[in-house]
């Protein structure tokens, strides 16, 4: 009976023992696992960590630097002003309305001591005027006024405000509107050279109908009078001396019946060697006058010759010889 008990007692010691020991190796593998996975965690941690060269810090700095130093300050600046001035309100509002038309009762008083004439110019300089000396008069009163405990300074206070800071609103409010002054400019589209071909004025004494000027013409013929060395007062003068060669010609000579003259202070182009001046007066005779140049010389002529003017200067006439 003892020894059964023996071996009873020895059994559960053992069975005892063999749960204990389980269980421990269980709870070492719990803590194996549970101590690799916090290693993982911390060694990805410590991976993302990201270790910058001195030289990267310096450029990681300079670039902030950069870009505060081209942050638009100004811009920054106006907006926050901006800001402040939409905050106050729109003082013309706060104005009360007898005020209102007492300001706009002045103005039209200013306006009416104008003369009938007065341009745009004019009355907006009298409406300044009074907005001047209408603002002098109420910065007055607040300063006088500014210790009273009453409604007036405060009035006062706000007129000096829309007067000073707020007209633009102010004018709106009450009505003011006053035309933009518009000049009327004549502009100039012709292209650059071009000159007039109408309505030119040739100075000296009027041309005879018997010369047949034309303007802006160069006829060509055999010259019978240099016009290098003869110069004439005017195209009148020009034709005359053409008349006056035709009617002493001796028999057999060249009778002028082309005359053609120089008018432009600045001188005339043609296509020869020579240098035209002012008043050069040429006779010429040709039996079949043929024009060299009217009006305008072609682009091609003026591509080959780049000192040729757009308007043909000189003025010529055929007369009967």
């Amino acid at each position: 009976m003892a020894q059964g008990r023996l071996r009873c007692g020895c059994s559960h010691r053992k069975t005892t023992l063999l749960v204990c020991s389980i269980n421990i190796v269980i709870a070492l593998y719990v803590l194996r696992f549970l101590y690799s996975s916090l290693y993982i965690y911390t060694g990805n941690v410590s991976r993302n960590i990201v270790n910058y060269t001195p030289d990267q810090i310096r450029k990681m700095e300079e670039s902030i630097r950069i870009r505060r130093a081209f942050e638009p300050l100004k811009l920054v600046k106006l907006v926050k002003e901006l800001e402040e001035e939409l905050s106050r309100g729109e003082v013309v509002v706060e104005l009360s309305r007898p005020l209102k038309q007492k300001i706009t009762d002045e103005i039209l008083e200013r306006l009416r001591s104008l003369d009938a004439g007065a341009n745009v110019t004019e009355q907006r300089e009298a409406v300044e005027r009074w907005r001047r000396e209408k603002l002098e008069v109420a910065k007055q009163l607040t300063f006088e006024r500014g210790t009273l405990n009453s409604t007036i300074p405060h009035e006062e206070g706000m007129l000096v405000r829309a007067l000073e800071s707020d007209w633009a609103l102010l004018s709106e409010e009450i009505g003011l509107w006053m035309a933009a002054e518009v000049i009327n400019k004549e502009h100039d589209d012709k292209p650059e050279g071009e000159e007039e071909l109408e309505d030119q004025i040739l100075p000296g004494r009027p041309i005879p109908p018997e010369c047949h000027a034309e303007l802006h013409a160069d006829y060509s013929g055999a010259a019978v009078r240099w016009g290098l060395t003869h110069h004439k007062e005017s195209a009148a003068d020009c034709c005359q001396a053409c008349l006056d060669h035709a009617k002493l010609a001796k028999p057999g000579e060249k009778r002028c019946n082309i005359w053609v003259y120089c008018p432009s202070e600045t001188g005339c182009h043609s296509p020869d060697i020579y240098e035209h001046k002012h008043q050069e007066c040429w006779l010429k005779y040709a039996e079949k006058p043929k024009l060299n140049f009217k009006d305008k010389y072609t682009e091609s002529y003026r591509n080959s010759h780049p000192t040729a003017p757009l308007v043909v200067p000189w003025v010529s006439g055929v007369v009967s010889s």
